[in-house]
């Protein structure tokens, strides 16, 4: 049986906090089984009470059976206070385990979260923690208990009769020697099991989450056959697992029983030569099936434990995943923003091989509009998650204000930003809570002054409870254009002294388009803005123009000027707009 140090030591590690209920749990099942050890002892005086006619000592046994029912409620109560205790440590560490996972996937950064299916995280934190709960619970003290059964019978038998005892302790090996083959052969399947559950997560996860999705392309089908492949190789591998876990039982009971039944055989056979008497016998034989059943315990806690250990290495591993690059010790709060950036010489790729943005040089004063277009991949979304400091450059900085963003605290810059993008952010809660999200303290009146100024207050009020109508993380029954307009709500009554409008508008009809784009450029007016948009009749009014084309910007200026220079951006403008 192999188990992982490593592992190990941080399970310890989780477990230390409750040394004292760990300390408390073992000596309740010591006490459990050294009563239960007990019991045998008893059970033969009463048999040697009762032997032969007219010896019945009536008083005797009376005497012997209160002392059972005695040993045997005190061995019940120390069950109960093991158990609890059990429950403690495991539940408690387990909420620890759950709580650093949680706490570490906060200080992810984006990358890992962009290359991780969500359904496998989901997987670990859930799945594979309450596994190795329940084998916490089960290992814990059984293979203490267990352990202890072992050495104490094995005393007392020999006390009994040493040449009986020896055939106990001679054959046992092959008991341990079956256990061991097959716990070994269990661990991989396991682990297999695990990692395929953690694909069955992800894919239920996507399937329901996309459901719209996959309705709408008739993408059932596949969805089904997708999760009935995955479905069957769980089945498999599982099936490997539980087979191989379930021999262990049934093959060391075979050879306890065997063992049984060649103490019985010697043991009658001492009795007849008169070496040891019946009630010694009877004790003997308990002794004899106590001794063998800790060894099947143990076998089936070793493969629960296997389990368990090989469930919490999955959650070690991201645990132990590298967080994000951590603020500066130093770093500064941005208060106020004035608004001015500089871009210079950043190059950034999300893999390695594959560079995206090139030497990229931008020079942004406090309360200009700046527009970005291009083709799709060309680096637009990228450039917004390098401002708001969702990645870190590769190379070259970005400033805002005459400082490097990354002097600042990632809080406080991310404050100064407001963003409205072309995917809705939308949490459980009331209208009034999301729109809020960016101010809690805002009063009523803001709030609708907010929503009317985006065009979101008619259809608001035509909700069940308006401002308090209850919707989910991805809107309910909102359209995705009133779900939009919650979002541009939302920058509009925080008004943060930068903003990036990626698409802001694309879900909206064309009219209420027009409405909101007046209430834009009131609300850009003296605020550094970024604006991403593929429809180029909503940047006009830009101050500068980026074109973008394979990570690099290829012109810049504004609408009139990179018109009649008739390059890229004419292209794309008249591939829009015949003029």
């Amino acid at each position: 049986m192999r188990f992982d140090k490593k592992v190990i030591r941080r399970i310890l590690h989780y477990l230390k906090p409750y040394w004292f209920f760990m300390l408390c749990s073992l000596l309740f099942a010591a006490v459990s089984a050294l009563l239960a050890l007990y019991l045998p002892v008893l059970t033969g005086q009463a048999v040697d009470i009762v032997i032969g006619k007219g010896r019945v000592d009536m008083e005797a046994i009376k005497s012997v059976i209160f002392k059972m029912l005695c040993i045997i409620g005190i061995s019940a109560l120390g069950q109960w206070i093991m158990n609890a205790c059990n429950n403690h440590v495991a539940y408690c560490s387990v909420r620890d385990i759950r709580h650093s996972a949680f706490e570490r996937l906060q200080k992810l950064p984006l990358s890992y979260m962009d290359s991780h299916p969500t359904g496998d995280i989901l997987s670990r934190m859930i799945a594979d923690v309450d596994t190795f709960a329940d084998g916490l619970l089960m290992g814990f003290t059984q293979f203490f208990t267990g352990i202890l059964t072992i050495i104490g019978t094995l005393i007392l038998m020999v006390s009994i009769h040493k040449w009986v005892a020896l055939v106990v302790i001679l054959l046992t090996p092959l008991s341990l020697f079956v256990a061991a083959f097959i716990a070994k052969n269990t661990s991989s399947f396991f682990k297999q099991q695990s990692v395929t559950k953690g694909v069955q997560t992800t894919i239920i996860d996507e399937m329901i989450g996309n459901e719209k999705l996959v309705k709408a392309f008739s993408h059932e089908a596949e969805a089904e056959e997708l999760f009935n492949k995955n479905n069957a190789e769980l089945e498999k591998i599982s099936l490997k697992a539980v087979f191989f876990s379930s021999l262990t039982n049934p093959s060391t009971r075979f050879v306890n029983n065997l063992i049984y039944a060649l103490v019985a055989l010697a043991g009658g056979i001492a009795v007849i030569r008169g070496h040891m008497s019946v009630g010694n016998l009877t004790a003997f034989l308990s002794y004899a099936n106590q001794y063998t059943k800790p060894f099947n315990e143990i076998s089936g806690v070793v493969t629960e434990l296997q389990n368990a250990i090989t469930c919490a290495g999955r959650v070690f591993e991201l645990i132990d995943e590298e967080a994000r690059t951590p603020d500066k010790e130093d770093a500064a709060v941005l208060e106020g923003a004035k608004g001015g950036l500089d871009i210079k010489n950043v190059s950034f790729s999300y893999v390695k091989d594959k560079p995206l943005l090139r030497d990229l040089n931008l020079k942004v004063t406090p309360g200009q509009r700046v527009a970005i277009v291009g083709p799709t991949g060309c680096g637009k979304t990228t450039l917004i998650n390098l401002l708001m400091r969702f990645y870190d450059v590769d190379k070259g900085s970005i400033a805002v204000d005459g400082r490097d963003i990354r002097d600042y605290t990632r809080h406080s810059l991310r404050e100064n930003y407001g963003m409205v993008l072309q995917e809705t952010w939308l949490k459980p809660g009331t209208i009034r809570d999301n729109i809020t999200l960016g101010k809690p303290d805002a009063t009523d009146e803001e709030v609708i002054a907010a929503a009317k100024n985006s065009h979101a207050h008619s259809f608001i009020m035509q909700l069940p409870k308006q401002y308090d109508t209850v919707i989910g993380e991805d809107g309910g029954q909102l359209s995705q254009g009133q779900k939009q307009l919650i979002c541009i709500s939302r920058i509009m009554l925080s008004l943060p002294p930068m903003l990036i409008l990626d698409e802001a508008t694309s879900s909206i009809d064309t009219r209420t388009e027009l409405k909101i784009q007046d209430a834009f450029a009131r609300m850009m007016k003296g605020r550094t803005s970024f604006i991403v948009a593929h429809r180029l009749s909503t940047i006009k009014e830009a101050d500068t123009i980026l074109v973008m084309k394979d990570g690099n910007i290829i012109e810049q200026g504004d609408h009139k000027s990179l018109l009649s220079a008739g390059g890229f951006y004419s292209k794309l403008y008249r591939s829009q707009y015949e003029i």
